[in-house]
Formats: C-alpha cells, structure tokens, sequence
C-alpha cells in the first residue's frame, strides 16, 4: 500500500465525506418517491429482467430470507409480482409491475431534478469542473 502524505488522507477523508454527504442527499431526494433505497437497488435489479430471491440476495449481498421479506412487502405494495420459472417449476420468478416500473421512475425523476437544480445554483467554473471529474470518478468506480 501506498504511503500518503496526512494532508493527503485528510483529503481522502474530505472526499469520502462529501460522497457520503451527496449519496444521503439523492437517498432523501429519491424517498419523495415514496420508496426506500433497498426496493430502489432490488426494482433496479428487476429492470433487466425477472429474477430469483436466491439470484436477487446474492446481487444485493443479503441473504435469501431477508430478500424474501423484502420482496413480500414489494407484493403486497403492488410493486413486483411472481411468475413461474420458464425451465424450473420449483423456482419463483419476480418482476416489475406497472406501478413498481412507475414508482422507479419517479424515484430517478425526483433525483434527477433535484441534482439539475442544485447544478444550476452553482457557478459556471464550478459545472465545469464538476462534470470534468465524471471520467475521474467512473475509473475510480471501475478500479
């Protein structure tokens, strides 16, 4: 591992907060949507195409169960539905309903307008350099 310098990791430490900071605001924004960041990840999930609870918790890092439950509460809210297994009675497939494809779009919406207005507000030199730093922060995701 590489040695950084303290004012270095105090950079680190600035930027991993400020991420934190934005991420939690899109989380909040998105809830005017009426949906929690975990329906959000498994409805995103989903928007490729069915899926399985064992297919869904391992994508998601959760275990079966508490997919099952979360994917309970999403039938009942009318969000995804069951369908049977195209190769494999035994298995259950979920996917998107009408309103679950209708509330994910309204979560993206209701974050897309708010970072378009908060973008808006700041100065001409700071859009430039914030969208100068798309590439950066993708390799950084992509490392």
């Amino acid at each position: 591992m590489a040695k950084f310098t303290q004012a270095r990791e105090a950079e680190v430490a600035e930027l991993l907060a400020a991420m934190g900071q934005l991420v939690r605001r899109l989380r909040a924004e998105a809830r005017t949507g009426e949906l929690s960041w975990g329906q959000n990840a498994i409805m995103g999930r989903l928007e490729a195409g069915p899926m399985t609870t064992a297919d869904l918790a391992r994508a998601e890092s959760m275990k079966p169960q508490s997919m099952g439950a979360a994917l309970a509460q999403m039938e009942q809210e009318g969000l995804v539905r069951r369908k049977a297994h195209p190769t494999d009675g035994r298995q259950i497939l979920y996917e998107l309903t009408a309103a679950g494809l209708q509330g994910r779009y309204k979560s993206r919406l209701a974050k897309r307008e708010w970072l378009l207005s908060a973008i808006a507000g700041l100065e001409r030199e700071e859009q430039r350099k914030l969208f100068t730093a798309i590439d950066v922060i993708k390799r950084l995701a992509e490392s």
